[in-house]
């Protein structure tokens, strides 16, 4: 089970998160309480190592600026949660190595998620950040072969739970693990790592080229 910690404002959290458990950590550059300046980003992301994924939020900026912004911070993928174009998350992808597309649950684009060429698709309330919880139903739209993450009011108490009715490859955290707006709670995210991997089914049988096995960011990225 591929767990994100999002909303990252320090390396303190940064290095909690990892030491808990974390797979990735997601720095959050559009507006919001837990907005990070690209070089606060940059200099916490250099304290990493180097399994860690870092994924910077975007929502509203242009492809440009997305790219400018992963390249200066040194991220190796990005989050689009904007109204971006096929074309845009195209364009993106040629110039950064990852791309997480996130959608509203029960967004009727959901559908069409793999017009994006996003490496994983994640499904979020319908406002993101929140901590609001929305009907685990609505992810049912979203590509069944794909690598969808779950996020929207997660916490250590509901995401066996939600792992179980979706079944998604990996999960998303950011204020269910919080003791303040912006502040990591050590403590929540390993409850949360832990309850989170400890309901992950295992693996069904390989059924042709079905990608069934966990993802592994270091060899899939590319060059």
């Amino acid at each position: 089970m591929f767990v994100k910690v999002c909303g990252i404002t320090s390396e303190e959290d940064a290095l909690l998160a990892v030491a808990m458990g974390a797979d990735a950590l997601g720095f959050v550059f559009a507006p919001s309480p837990r907005q990070i300046a690209p070089q606060q980003a940059a200099d916490i992301v250099k304290r990493l190592p180097a399994e860690i994924v870092t994924v910077g939020v975007f929502r509203g900026e242009t492809r440009q600026q997305v790219v400018d912004i992963a390249h200066r911070v040194g991220l190796r993928a990005v989050q689009l949660h904007g109204r971006e174009s096929s074309a845009d998350s195209h364009w993106i992808r040629q110039r950064v190595r990852l791309i997480i597309k996130a959608f509203a649950a029960g967004d009727p684009q959901l559908e069409q998620a793999d017009d994006y060429a996003a490496d994983a698709f994640l499904v979020d309330s319908a406002t993101p950040g929140s901590g609001e919880v929305f009907d685990w139903s609505l992810a049912e739209s979203a590509p069944s072969n794909r690598r969808i993450i779950l996020a929207g009011g997660l916490t250590a108490d509901n995401v066996a739970d939600a792992v179980r009715v979706v079944r998604p490859w990996g999960v998303d955290v950011s204020t269910g693990v919080e003791s303040a707006p912006g502040r990591k709670d050590p403590r929540k995210i390993r409850a949360f790592v832990e309850a989170a991997r400890a309901a992950e089914p295992p693996p069904p049988p390989a059924q042709g080229d079905r990608d069934v096995r966990p993802f592994d960011w270091m060899l899939d990225e590319r060059p």
